[in-house]
């Protein structure tokens, strides 16, 4: 899905708000449909949480195969802003008082026989600033929180990228080739957090 002209002039404000982001381009198997094919959204927002000790939030769902920990993600409703589903998507997964620190990422993911993009993430990195940590929402169905370094997303991108399926359902087809779309954000993320 092509952004819309709105989308393209709010990403150029967030950009020169919080900085550039990086931008990346990625070929992926597309034969899941969880976020990637919903409906009521053309991307999601990235949350990367940097909490008081210098350490990043991972979250896992109900759902996900074990193991799954990931950067909490939310989607982005057509006509939403950018912006406004960052700070609502943030509220709702965290209930954290969070600060906007950097745009760190803007993907573009095209699936294997297509040519324009069919989703596009837009990560963030915040910092929290006080509240308690837990879902507002609890169709979230987030199960636990992890807390790892920065330099630890790189691990967490592999463990992603070879993630094999234990038989849960909930992404609308292969949990492999979900676990390789999200694998993407954390790699992508870790080189714009280190990156000098």
């Amino acid at each position: 899905m092509e952004l819309s002209a709105d989308a393209v002039a709010e990403i150029g404000r967030l950009a020169y708000r919080y900085g550039p982001p990086r931008r990346v381009r990625t070929t992926i198997d597309d034969s899941f449909d969880d976020p990637i094919r919903k409906e009521d959204r053309f991307g999601e927002v990235c949350m990367v949480i940097r909490r008081p000790n210098g350490n990043l939030l991972l979250a896992i769902k109900t759902f996900y195969p074990r193991g799954a920990y990931r950067l909490p993600t939310g989607g982005i409703h057509h006509g939403e802003q950018i912006g406004d589903a960052l700070v609502r998507e943030a509220r709702e997964e965290t209930g954290l008082d969070l600060e906007v620190r950097r745009f760190l990422a803007h993907i573009a993911y095209v699936g294997r026989d297509e040519r324009a993009p069919l989703f596009h993430t837009f990560a963030f990195s915040l910092d929290e600033r006080g509240g308690t940590l837990g879902a507002l929402d609890d169709s979230e169905q987030i199960e636990a929180w992890r807390e790892i370094t920065p330099g630890d997303l790189g691990r967490v991108a592999d463990f992603l990228d070879d993630l094999r399926s234990d038989g849960t359902r909930g992404v609308e087809g292969s949990w492999r080739a979900w676990g390789k779309f999200r694998a993407v954000v954390h790699r992508v993320v870790h080189e714009a957090l280190f990156d000098t």
